[in-house]
Protein backbone atom coordinates (compact mmCIF):
# COMPACT_ATOMS: atom_id res chain seq x y z
CA UNK A 1 0.00 0.00 0.00
CA UNK A 2 1.23 3.25 -0.86
CA UNK A 3 1.82 5.85 1.55
CA UNK A 4 0.12 9.16 1.79
CA UNK A 5 3.51 10.72 1.41
CA UNK A 6 4.68 8.37 -1.22
CA UNK A 7 0.81 9.70 -3.11
CA UNK A 8 1.88 12.86 -2.74
CA UNK A 9 5.52 12.59 -4.38
CA UNK A 10 3.81 11.03 -7.19
CA UNK A 11 1.63 13.55 -7.61
CA UNK A 12 4.51 16.46 -7.26
CA UNK A 13 7.04 14.41 -9.02
CA UNK A 14 5.42 12.36 -11.38
CA UNK A 15 6.36 8.57 -10.23
CA UNK A 16 6.35 6.74 -7.28
CA UNK A 17 8.72 3.45 -6.96
CA UNK A 18 7.60 0.14 -5.46
CA UNK A 19 10.00 -1.80 -4.23
CA UNK A 20 9.62 -5.62 -4.31
CA UNK A 21 6.35 -5.36 -6.28
CA UNK A 22 6.37 -8.65 -7.68
CA UNK A 23 9.27 -11.50 -6.58
CA UNK A 24 12.70 -11.77 -7.34
CA UNK A 25 11.95 -15.22 -8.71
CA UNK A 26 9.48 -14.34 -11.42
CA UNK A 27 11.42 -11.99 -12.15
CA UNK A 28 14.23 -14.13 -12.83
CA UNK A 29 11.91 -16.45 -14.63
CA UNK A 30 10.46 -13.68 -16.95
CA UNK A 31 13.99 -13.08 -17.83
CA UNK A 32 14.73 -16.31 -18.99
CA UNK A 33 11.92 -15.99 -21.25
CA UNK A 34 13.43 -13.12 -22.74
CA UNK A 35 16.79 -14.59 -22.93
CA UNK A 36 14.97 -17.65 -25.17
CA UNK A 37 13.31 -15.30 -27.56
CA UNK A 38 16.40 -12.84 -28.33
CA UNK A 39 18.44 -16.31 -28.96
CA UNK A 40 21.60 -15.27 -27.81
CA UNK A 41 23.68 -16.60 -25.31
CA UNK A 42 23.23 -15.21 -21.59
CA UNK A 43 26.73 -16.54 -20.70
CA UNK A 44 28.67 -15.60 -24.04
CA UNK A 45 28.84 -11.76 -24.22
CA UNK A 46 30.39 -12.23 -27.88
CA UNK A 47 26.85 -12.55 -28.66
CA UNK A 48 25.49 -9.56 -27.56
CA UNK A 49 25.77 -7.55 -30.68
CA UNK A 50 22.69 -5.27 -30.64
CA UNK A 51 22.62 -2.47 -28.16
CA UNK A 52 19.24 -2.87 -27.57
CA UNK A 53 16.24 -4.93 -29.07
CA UNK A 54 12.75 -4.24 -28.51
CA UNK A 55 10.56 -6.93 -27.91
CA UNK A 56 6.84 -6.86 -28.66
CA UNK A 57 3.56 -7.90 -25.97
CA UNK A 58 3.62 -11.24 -23.94
CA UNK A 59 1.06 -12.83 -22.07
CA UNK A 60 2.88 -15.41 -20.30
CA UNK A 61 1.55 -16.36 -16.91
CA UNK A 62 5.08 -14.82 -15.60
CA UNK A 63 4.57 -11.70 -17.27
CA UNK A 64 0.91 -11.58 -16.31
CA UNK A 65 1.45 -12.51 -12.62
CA UNK A 66 4.54 -9.59 -12.61
CA UNK A 67 2.35 -6.86 -13.58
CA UNK A 68 -1.08 -7.78 -11.58
CA UNK A 69 0.71 -8.64 -7.85
CA UNK A 70 -1.56 -7.25 -4.96
CA UNK A 71 1.10 -4.43 -4.21
CA UNK A 72 0.14 -3.36 -8.09
CA UNK A 73 -3.20 -3.75 -7.50
CA UNK A 74 -3.42 -1.94 -4.59
CA UNK A 75 -1.01 0.93 -5.67
CA UNK A 76 -2.98 0.90 -9.29
CA UNK A 77 -6.13 1.67 -7.29
CA UNK A 78 -4.98 4.48 -5.25
CA UNK A 79 -3.28 6.25 -7.85
CA UNK A 80 -6.33 6.02 -10.90
CA UNK A 81 -9.41 4.60 -8.73
CA UNK A 82 -10.53 1.38 -8.31
CA UNK A 83 -12.66 0.04 -11.29
CA UNK A 84 -11.34 2.76 -13.49
CA UNK A 85 -8.52 0.64 -14.95
CA UNK A 86 -8.11 -2.75 -16.74
CA UNK A 87 -6.00 -5.52 -15.83
CA UNK A 88 -3.28 -6.18 -17.34
CA UNK A 89 -3.56 -9.41 -20.16
CA UNK A 90 -0.48 -8.53 -21.84
CA UNK A 91 3.16 -7.09 -20.77
CA UNK A 92 5.46 -4.96 -23.03
CA UNK A 93 6.87 -3.75 -24.66
CA UNK A 94 10.45 -5.08 -23.46
CA UNK A 95 13.18 -2.70 -24.35
CA UNK A 96 16.17 -5.37 -23.57
CA UNK A 97 19.63 -3.01 -23.51
CA UNK A 98 23.26 -4.62 -24.34
CA UNK A 99 26.59 -3.08 -22.56
CA UNK A 100 27.98 -0.65 -24.87
CA UNK A 101 30.77 1.24 -24.94
CA UNK A 102 29.20 5.12 -25.15
CA UNK A 103 28.09 7.36 -23.18
CA UNK A 104 24.36 7.79 -21.75
CA UNK A 105 23.26 10.17 -24.29
CA UNK A 106 24.06 8.26 -27.46
CA UNK A 107 21.44 5.53 -26.98
CA UNK A 108 20.01 4.82 -30.46
CA UNK A 109 17.00 5.69 -29.56
CA UNK A 110 17.89 8.57 -27.16
CA UNK A 111 14.98 10.98 -27.04
CA UNK A 112 12.79 13.14 -24.32
CA UNK A 113 9.48 12.04 -25.19
CA UNK A 114 5.91 11.09 -23.22
CA UNK A 115 4.45 7.44 -23.75
CA UNK A 116 1.63 7.97 -26.42
CA UNK A 117 -1.69 6.98 -25.44
CA UNK A 118 -3.92 5.92 -28.48
CA UNK A 119 -3.45 6.32 -32.61
CA UNK A 120 -4.26 9.19 -35.02
CA UNK A 121 -7.12 7.59 -37.52
CA UNK A 122 -3.94 7.38 -39.67
CA UNK A 123 -1.91 5.25 -37.12
CA UNK A 124 -5.52 3.33 -36.68
CA UNK A 125 -4.62 2.08 -40.63
CA UNK A 126 -1.01 1.63 -40.18
CA UNK A 127 -1.27 -0.66 -36.72
CA UNK A 128 -3.64 -2.96 -38.46
CA UNK A 129 -1.97 -4.15 -41.35
CA UNK A 130 -0.59 -6.86 -40.11
CA UNK A 131 2.03 -6.20 -37.45
CA UNK A 132 3.11 -8.77 -35.37
CA UNK A 133 2.74 -7.06 -32.43
CA UNK A 134 4.55 -10.08 -30.03
CA UNK A 135 7.71 -10.65 -31.81
CA UNK A 136 10.72 -7.50 -32.52
CA UNK A 137 9.46 -4.27 -32.99
CA UNK A 138 11.12 -1.41 -34.43
CA UNK A 139 13.48 0.64 -32.10
CA UNK A 140 11.50 3.68 -33.34
CA UNK A 141 7.99 3.05 -35.37
CA UNK A 142 8.64 4.70 -38.77
CA UNK A 143 6.25 8.13 -38.75
CA UNK A 144 5.69 8.07 -34.88
CA UNK A 145 4.96 11.83 -35.15
CA UNK A 146 2.26 11.16 -37.29
CA UNK A 147 0.81 7.86 -35.50
CA UNK A 148 0.89 8.52 -32.19
CA UNK A 149 -1.28 10.46 -30.21
CA UNK A 150 -1.96 12.57 -26.28
CA UNK A 151 -4.51 14.33 -25.18
CA UNK A 152 -5.34 16.46 -21.76
CA UNK A 153 -7.18 13.46 -20.59
CA UNK A 154 -4.84 10.81 -21.63
CA UNK A 155 -7.34 8.77 -23.30
CA UNK A 156 -6.27 4.92 -23.35
CA UNK A 157 -3.35 5.41 -20.76
CA UNK A 158 -3.85 5.83 -17.25
CA UNK A 159 -0.19 5.02 -15.92
CA UNK A 160 2.95 4.25 -17.66
CA UNK A 161 4.31 1.07 -15.84
CA UNK A 162 8.14 0.55 -15.58
CA UNK A 163 8.85 -3.26 -14.49
CA UNK A 164 12.40 -4.22 -13.69
CA UNK A 165 13.05 -7.33 -14.58
CA UNK A 166 16.74 -6.92 -13.71
CA UNK A 167 18.93 -5.40 -11.68
CA UNK A 168 19.31 -2.20 -12.29
CA UNK A 169 21.78 1.05 -11.24
CA UNK A 170 23.13 3.79 -12.98
CA UNK A 171 25.45 2.88 -15.10
CA UNK A 172 23.05 -0.63 -16.14
CA UNK A 173 20.17 2.08 -18.71
CA UNK A 174 17.59 2.89 -16.24
CA UNK A 175 15.13 5.48 -17.96
CA UNK A 176 16.07 8.67 -17.01
CA UNK A 177 13.37 10.97 -16.08
CA UNK A 178 12.67 14.95 -15.86
CA UNK A 179 11.12 14.88 -12.01
CA UNK A 180 7.60 17.18 -12.19
CA UNK A 181 7.75 17.59 -15.75
CA UNK A 182 3.98 15.67 -16.27
CA UNK A 183 3.04 19.39 -14.27
CA UNK A 184 4.52 20.79 -17.74
CA UNK A 185 2.55 18.86 -20.30
CA UNK A 186 -0.99 19.79 -19.59
CA UNK A 187 -0.69 23.46 -20.79
CA UNK A 188 0.89 22.43 -24.07
CA UNK A 189 -1.77 19.68 -25.07
CA UNK A 190 -5.04 21.70 -23.59
CA UNK A 191 -5.43 23.31 -26.94
CA UNK A 192 -5.85 20.29 -28.81
CA UNK A 193 -8.73 19.04 -27.36
CA UNK A 194 -9.71 15.22 -27.53
CA UNK A 195 -8.28 14.84 -30.94
CA UNK A 196 -5.09 15.40 -29.11
CA UNK A 197 -1.73 15.60 -30.74
CA UNK A 198 1.98 14.46 -31.02
CA UNK A 199 4.22 16.31 -29.20
CA UNK A 200 7.39 17.08 -29.46
CA UNK A 201 9.38 17.28 -25.73
CA UNK A 202 12.69 17.67 -26.58
CA UNK A 203 12.75 20.78 -24.40
CA UNK A 204 9.49 20.10 -22.05
CA UNK A 205 10.79 19.85 -18.45
CA UNK A 206 14.71 20.72 -19.42
CA UNK A 207 15.02 22.57 -16.27
CA UNK A 208 13.81 20.37 -14.16
CA UNK A 209 16.24 17.97 -12.17
CA UNK A 210 16.89 14.49 -13.44
CA UNK A 211 16.03 10.81 -11.80
CA UNK A 212 17.20 7.69 -12.60
CA UNK A 213 14.68 4.71 -12.49
CA UNK A 214 17.07 2.38 -10.64
CA UNK A 215 16.02 -0.73 -8.52
CA UNK A 216 16.39 -4.43 -7.64
CA UNK A 217 14.81 -6.80 -10.05
CA UNK A 218 11.12 -6.92 -9.18
CA UNK A 219 11.22 -3.63 -8.14
CA UNK A 220 8.54 -1.07 -10.33
CA UNK A 221 8.14 2.22 -11.31
CA UNK A 222 4.13 4.18 -11.83
CA UNK A 223 4.45 6.99 -13.53
CA UNK A 224 2.04 9.59 -14.46
CA UNK A 225 1.01 9.56 -18.34
CA UNK A 226 2.49 12.90 -18.77
CA UNK A 227 6.40 12.11 -17.71
CA UNK A 228 8.84 13.11 -19.96
CA UNK A 229 11.75 10.41 -19.79
CA UNK A 230 14.32 8.96 -22.05
CA UNK A 231 16.45 5.83 -22.48
CA UNK A 232 20.06 5.91 -21.97
CA UNK A 233 22.97 3.62 -23.27
CA UNK A 234 23.43 1.09 -21.07
CA UNK A 235 27.47 1.43 -19.69
CA UNK A 236 27.15 -1.48 -17.25
CA UNK A 237 28.51 -5.19 -17.26
CA UNK A 238 25.11 -7.26 -17.76
CA UNK A 239 21.94 -6.63 -19.88
CA UNK A 240 18.74 -4.36 -18.46
CA UNK A 241 15.65 -6.05 -19.18
CA UNK A 242 12.62 -4.03 -18.43
CA UNK A 243 8.84 -4.08 -19.49
CA UNK A 244 6.89 -0.80 -19.92
CA UNK A 245 3.36 -1.79 -20.28
CA UNK A 246 0.64 1.14 -20.43
CA UNK A 247 -2.40 0.69 -17.54
CA UNK A 248 -5.44 1.07 -19.57
CA UNK A 249 -8.34 3.24 -18.13
CA UNK A 250 -11.77 2.51 -18.07
CA UNK A 251 -13.08 5.47 -19.55
CA UNK A 252 -11.19 9.20 -19.44
CA UNK A 253 -10.33 11.02 -16.60
CA UNK A 254 -12.55 13.40 -15.42
CA UNK A 255 -10.74 17.41 -14.76
CA UNK A 256 -14.23 18.41 -13.61
CA UNK A 257 -15.63 16.14 -10.84
CA UNK A 258 -18.93 17.29 -9.21
CA UNK A 259 -18.11 15.97 -5.74
CA UNK A 260 -14.35 17.34 -6.08
CA UNK A 261 -13.02 13.64 -5.94
CA UNK A 262 -10.25 13.63 -7.57
CA UNK A 263 -7.69 10.59 -8.03
CA UNK A 264 -4.18 11.50 -8.00
CA UNK A 265 -3.42 11.35 -11.47
CA UNK A 266 -5.93 14.09 -12.40
CA UNK A 267 -4.90 16.16 -9.45
CA UNK A 268 -1.80 16.07 -10.91
CA UNK A 269 -3.21 17.20 -14.95
CA UNK A 270 -4.90 19.97 -12.27
CA UNK A 271 -2.14 21.16 -11.01
CA UNK A 272 -0.47 21.43 -14.13
CA UNK A 273 -3.48 23.48 -15.52
CA UNK A 274 -3.27 25.94 -12.11
CA UNK A 275 -6.13 24.15 -11.39
CA UNK A 276 -5.27 23.61 -8.08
Amino acid sequence: MLTAEQIESFVADGFVRVPNAFPAALAAECRNLLWKQLDVDPDDSSTWTREVVRLGLRGDDAFVQSANTPALVEAYDQLVGAGRWRPLDMVGTFPIRFPVDRDPEQAEDYGWHIDASFLSPEGVAAMSSGQDWEGELPLVPPDYDRIFRSNLVSRGRALLVLLLYSDTGERDAPTLIRVGSHLDVPPLLAPYGAEGTYLACRDVGADRPLAMATGRAGDAYLCHPFLVHTPITNTGTSPRFMAQPSLQPTGEFDLDRADGQYVPVERAIRAGLARG
